[in-house]
């Protein structure tokens, strides 16, 4: 193999390969996928010369250790943590120069979830339908890293510039979601769209890259048949029988039988993805454009 490679020396919770996505699949029954956090994983490319649609490391909760085959640059955001080189304290939110053989250390988050890696050449594993993102919910794409992987790496560009500090909005201490009604708000009753949309509720510990679960008051049906399956898209709100609502995110399925109350705003989803267990979350109705 190409000395142009990362050897995983520990791979984390769950560490996956997250590119911008493969849209305009879903009448394959494909989803978009893709890094939950695209800002910071555009931001990560920038910081180390790669174009905007190199795939990146996205890390969640504890981060990843790496050894590079040859000298490498990396950039960690996304989630605040702790980048050691060999033990020794390295770069968070910059481009670090990591000699070949050097173990690269990316700690647990010390708020949010979810840490981008950056590497540069981008990381150059096979695409499948254009993206070399993994797929949690329909299994394309590389699977989530498992210690003594070897990821083949790509060419590097130049790396021009020279960071003090770069722009990040750090993870919420409440999640606010703003949401256009629709389009089956008319399946609940009046006061479950009241309840929604002031009411508080808490990011659920069984959320995942599929979808923000919630805990709080339940949604009343108005309607109590059965929808037929319809299509998903990113952001939709969806509430099963138990009542929570669960805001799709980027692995979500892309058609789905339980009614769509409401649809989030995309703008909003990046702070979703770093939203810890127990974070508060409030919905808030926006008018329809």
């Amino acid at each position: 193999m190409s000395d142009r490679a990362l050897a995983v020396v520990r791979a984390g919770a769950l560490t996956t390969v997250q590119d911008q996505g493969r849209p305009g699949h879903a009448h394959l029954g494909v989803p978009r996928s893709g890094a939950l956090d695209a800002p910071a994983a555009a931001l990560a490319n920038r910081l180390v010369a790669n174009p905007a649609e190199a795939a990146v490391l996205e890390t969640t909760l504890n981060g990843c250790a790496l050894r590079p085959r040859s000298t490498i640059t990396v950039a960690v955001t996304g989630a605040p943590c702790p980048v050691t080189m060999d033990g020794r304290p390295a770069a968070w939110g910059a481009p670090v120069r990591v000699p070949a053989g050097a173990l690269l250390d990316v700690g647990p988050a010390r708020a949010g979830l979810r840490s981008y890696v950056a590497v540069s050449g981008g990381v150059a594993v096979d695409p499948v339908l254009g993206s070399r993102s993994t797929d949690l919910l329909s299994g394309l794409g590389p699977a989530p890293l498992t210690d003594g992987a070897v990821l083949p790496l790509g060419c590097p560009g130049v790396l021009h510039m020279r960071v003090d500090a770069v722009p990040h909005s750090a993870p919420p201490a409440e999640l606010v979601l703003r949401v256009t009604l629709g389009p089956r708000d008319d399946w609940f009753t009046a006061s479950a769209v009241r309840t929604l949309t002031t009411r508080a509720y808490r990011v659920s510990s069984a959320s995942n890259r599929i979808g923000l679960r919630t805990e709080g008051p339940s949604l009343e049906r108005a309607v109590s048949g059965e929808l037929p399956s319809e299509g998903m898209v990113l952001g939709a709100v969806q509430v099963p029988p138990d009542g929570s609502p669960v805001v799709f995110l980027a692995d979500h399925p892309t058609t789905g039988g339980y009614p769509v109350i409401a649809v989030v705003r995309g703008t909003d989803l990046p702070a979703a993805a770093q939203a810890v267990p127990g974070t508060p979350v409030r919905f808030v109705a926006v008018r329809r454009r």
